[in-house]
């Protein structure tokens, strides 16, 4: 994520209007290495500027997510997160907690079959993963992990994060 003083000249050069309020949240997602929601970035913020409104995080963060200084994450654990990690990347995300961690796949693992859809381009790819996290998973030997499951993952690159 960019410095808050390059997100406050991008604000001003989009005109925008830039506040200490919003200098605020900047400052919070620079300092961010998980996958917050808005209401995770309120609660940070407003630990120290008590004058913040949860409508002030939310516009801000749709205006950084338009942007694209952030991406606007829907993964089913209840509310929007927010990721300030706009490289191409996927996630893993615990059923049991919510906890999600950013996953970088080899470039060959994620393959979408031409006859799924003849002459289809694609673009962008965005792949989650659903389970439980170490923390959640049941002892060894309870699980119901496969080994077929454990071998496409393996290939993988994690980042641990919680909200």
């Amino acid at each position: 994520m960019r410095t808050p003083d390059a997100l406050t000249e991008m604000f001003r050069a989009r005109g925008l209007k830039v506040t200490p309020q919003r200098q605020r949240i900047f400052a919070v997602l620079y300092h961010c290495d998980v996958h917050p929601t808005a209401e995770a970035v309120f609660a940070a913020a407003r630990a120290t500027m008590p004058t913040l409104a949860l409508k002030t995080v939310y516009q801000t963060l749709n205006d950084l997510a338009a942007m694209g200084e952030l991406q606007s994450l829907d993964l089913g654990t209840g509310s929007t997160r927010f990721d300030p990690n706009i490289a191409p990347h996927h996630h893993l995300v615990c059923t049991s907690c919510g906890a999600v961690r950013d996953v970088e796949l080899d470039a060959g693992v994620v393959d979408v079959p031409a006859r799924c859809w003849p002459g289809f381009t694609i673009s962008t790819a965005e792949v989650v993963f659903r389970g439980r996290c170490d923390t959640c998973a049941p002892p060894s030997g309870d699980d119901t992990t496969t080994a077929a499951d454990t071998t496409k993952i393996t290939k993988t690159t994690t980042k641990e994060t919680h909200a």
